[in-house]
Order: structure tokens, then sequence, then C-alpha cells
């Protein structure tokens, strides 16, 4: 994306006093459920108080109301990626039409089917328990801003539309109808795949409606530990300990409790699996976040943006954005870092060249509205897999079943993740435990400093490949064959 000193210049002042934070924890005031303060003896325990684990307490109480069910936070709920995302809900299970074209071919239809079944299962939810997100379910359009793009573009809306999608490719000047942004050459939109919403108040919706359905919700809770005991696991928690996470419930006291359950679900998404042989299945990948102060109704009109859509652009480096209720853009991505030996400290919450690179970005895409303040600039982990999607992984007799690596889309997806491996607990054969997908892992990623060399190698030879009309270099080629790869 051309770039110039002007739009360097807008970017700087639009940054100055920016408030390092997520725009949907604005006004949170931290966690509301107590920490567990005694032995517990459950029938479910859910570890992880993100998007996975509230959808698994909540579908586990909807279909056996007599199920004790406890979930436990380290923090408080939804204080990571859940609450630090952009607040795109899509429909796609495998990352995209084109990355589950190419794993799991004969799978496709199904799979497309799923997604968007479980898309309209949120919705459902979403109105059934009243929950205030602002779902807009408004679609998307992805943005060719490179000629390369608009080719790779139109061949992905073939390919939808023979399995029945409802795609349409868009010339430049029906793209800039959609947004306006001379930057746009054309675009794929997709009416219903996709949905924009507050991702922190659904959080809260969910906490809401599990907790109503007799969900026990224990926050500042950390897992220690967990071993098999036959009929039963074992789950060591402490709690008053100093997890290192932000709002995490304060405490002078620590204490030490063990959760016995029978099932288990590990939701703990890019945090360090309890389990130690899933963790070399993903690896965290910080992503970076703008939201733009309210827009007056010049600028509002300026844009041209009232449709509610989500837009992404179509680079391997790409952005993905959105506008809220109260006139803001939120506009996020291209830059996806990965830190030696899989950081997840605090400190990588910041990273001022990424801000800055991603204002003078947003105002190359819409420089009509120069002048407008960014108001909270933030970041998140994301868990990345080799392929892009989530994986389950039983253990201890299939007692546990772990789900992680959705790969940037796990507002959407985390609920199908949550299905599944309530339905690997259960042993239940349908056709999602029967998926591919779902029965064989992806590859790992290799130990430090391997995995390290390779992620940074991986990213420079995305960032030539959009340099050069989409080309892959050799490297790029060489994980395509091992069904490997990077991505946020």
């Amino acid at each position: 994306m051309a770039r110039n000193g002007q739009t360097q210049s807008w970017a700087g002042g639009s940054l100055a006093g920016v408030k390092h934070s997520p725009l949907w924890l604005d006004g949170f005031t931290g966690p509301q459920h107590p920490p567990v303060d005694a032995d517990l003896l459950v029938d479910l325990l859910v570890v992880g108080g993100g998007f996975t684990g509230l959808w698994a307490a909540l579908q586990a109480a909807e279909q056996n109301p007599g199920r004790v069910v406890a979930l436990v936070e380290a923090g408080s709920l939804g204080w990571a990626a859940s609450g630090r995302n952009g607040g795109f809900c899509s429909a796609t299970l495998t990352h995209g039409l084109a990355n589950g074209l190419a794993r799991w071919p004969d799978e496709i239809g199904l799979l497309q089917r799923l997604g968007r079944e479980n898309l309209d299962a949120i919705e459902r939810t979403v109105l059934a328990h009243g929950i205030d997100c602002g779902w807009t379910r408004a679609g998307e359009m992805v943005a060719a801003v490179e000629p390369w793009q608009v080719d790779a573009l139109s061949a992905q809306v073939d390919a939808s539309r023979q399995l029945g999608g409802r795609v349409s490719m868009l010339d430049a000047v029906q793209a800039r109808a959609v947004a306006s942004s001379h930057t746009y050459l054309g675009g794929a939109v997709d009416p219903d795949s996709t949905a924009v919403l507050d991702p922190a108040r659904l959080v809260l919706g969910l906490a809401a409606a599990a907790v109503s359905l007799g969900v026990r919700v224990y926050e500042g809770t950390r897992v220690v530990g967990v071993r098999d005991e036959g009929s039963r696991v074992a789950v060591s928690v402490t709690t008053g300990l100093d997890t290192g996470l932000a709002a995490a419930p304060a405490s002078t006291v620590v204490r030490n409790h063990t959760v016995r359950a029978s099932r288990v679900v590990l939701a703990t998404n890019v945090f360090p699996s309890p389990l130690r042989r899933v963790r070399p299945f993903t690896v965290p990948v910080w992503d970076h976040v703008l939201a733009t102060e309210p827009l007056s109704d010049r600028q509002w009109d300026d844009l041209g943006w009232h449709g509610g859509q989500g837009i992404s652009d179509a680079g391997n480096q790409f952005h993905y954005y959105r506008t809220t209720p109260d006139r803001r853009v939120v506009w996020g991505g291209y830059d996806a870092l990965y830190y030696y030996g899989s950081d997840l400290t605090q400190r990588r919450m910041r990273h001022p060249e990424t801000s800055k690179r991603l204002a003078e970005h947003f105002f190359t895409t819409f420089p009509q509205v120069r002048g407008l303040r960014f108001t909270h600039a933030w970041g998140g982990a994301i868990d990345t897999s080799t392929r892009f999607t989530a994986l389950w992984k039983p253990a201890l007799g299939r007692k546990v079943v772990s789900v992680n690596g959705y790969t940037g889309l796990g507002v959407g997806a985390s609920r199908f993740g949550a299905s599944v491996a309530l339905d690997l607990l259960e042993g239940v054969s349908n056709e999602r435990t029967r998926l591919a997908m779902v029965r064989r892992p992806p590859l790992p990623f290799p130990p430090e400093p391997l995995r390290w060399a390779g992620i940074q190698l991986t990213r420079a030879s995305l960032g030539r490949a959009d340099a050069t009309a989409g080309r892959r270099n050799a490297w790029l080629r060489l994980l395509d064959r091992m069904g490997m790869g990077f991505d946020s």
C-alpha cells in the first residue's frame, strides 16, 4: 500500500493522547465473579473464560440442565483475545474458502454448511438471551487493492458460488460504493457470512446466560495441574496468586484447591495448556488494532460507508475494519508479530511502530477523513496453528479435550469448537466429529530457535509476495507442500 510524507504527518498527530486499552473494555469494572474458595466436585469443568469456554459452558447447561458445570478463569472473563479482537463474527470454520479447499476439498461443502449453521446459531442465542452486543449481520467485503488481487478474488467468488454461496464480484465503482476509497480496484461481497459486534459485551452476555442456567463461574482462579484419578480428573487451582494477567482479581492470600470433574474442556486459547503435549500446536501472534473518535456528520458522509459491512483487503498482510454504532472506525491487522520464546508478557500489548503504520495505512485508504484522531490503540495475542484452524486434542482417556488454534477467527468458530469438544467428551459420532479437521491435528511448530527463524522467514516471504503480484517464493511453496503456514 503506497504511502507518502503527508500521510505520515497525518498519522503522527492522529495518535496523540491515544488510550492504550481496547475500546470494548471501556467502562468495565473488572471481575464480577469470585474465585474458587473450596474443593469442588462437578460433572464438567471448563478451563478458560473466553468465547470457547463460555460457549462450552452454556451449551453443556442447555443440553443437560441437571449437569453440574463450573468454569474457571485465571484473570477476568474476556480480558484477553475475546475482548481484544475487532468484533468480526465469521461463518468460516476453515480460515476462508481457499484454505478449506486446499486442505479438505472432499469435505468443503459440509464445512461451509456447518459454518453457516454455526453463525445462525450464534445469532439465535444473541436474540434469545437478549444479549446487547450490537449484533449487525450485514456481511463482508474483501477489497482488492492491487491488480493481482482482482483475479484472485474472482476465482474465489467462482468457487464459492459453485458451493451455493451468495458471493458477488464487484468492479471498482461498485466496491467504492460500499465505502469510498480510491484504493479499491474491486471487491468480493458476501451478504450474510459475517456479523460485526462488540465482543466484550458478547462475553458478558454469554456469561450471564450461562449463570442463569446454573453454571458456576469463578474468576481469579488459575489452573496449575491436571491429573487422572480414574473415573474423574483432578484439577489443581490456585487463587490469590499474581497471575501476571491483566484484570486478575487482587488478593494477598494464596489458596490452593482441587476441582474434581468427570469431564474437562481446556479452552486456554493462546496461553500454555495445562497439558504439555498440546503446547507445540499453537504459537502466539500479536495483532494490533486502532479505534477512531466518533466521526462528524461531514466525515461520515465523506466516508460513504453506511451499510455496516465488515471490510478486509485481499493481501497476505491484510487489514480488517468496521464501523461501530457511534460512528467510529475500528481498524486493525497487517502486522502479525511473533516474539522469540512465544513471549506473552504484557509489554507486547503496545507496539508504537505498528500503531503508526496502521494509522498511515488508514489515511492512505481514507484520505478524505484526514484530521481524524484515534482514541484507542491496543494489542492482543492470537492462537495460530500451522493450518490456521481450530484443533482438538483428547487426553486422559478422553475425559479431557482441549480446543484452540482459531487463528484470528475465533469469535464465530469458538462456538463450533466448543460443540465439537463436548461431543468428543461424550463419545458422540456425528458429522462434526467425523470431520478430517477434527480427527487429524495439524503439524506442530518446531522448537526454538527453529520456530522463531521459520516464522520470521515466512513473514518476510509473505510481504515479498504482496510486493510481487502475489508470487509465492520457494519457501512459501515448500510450506504449502508440507501443509504448514503462519498467519493471523
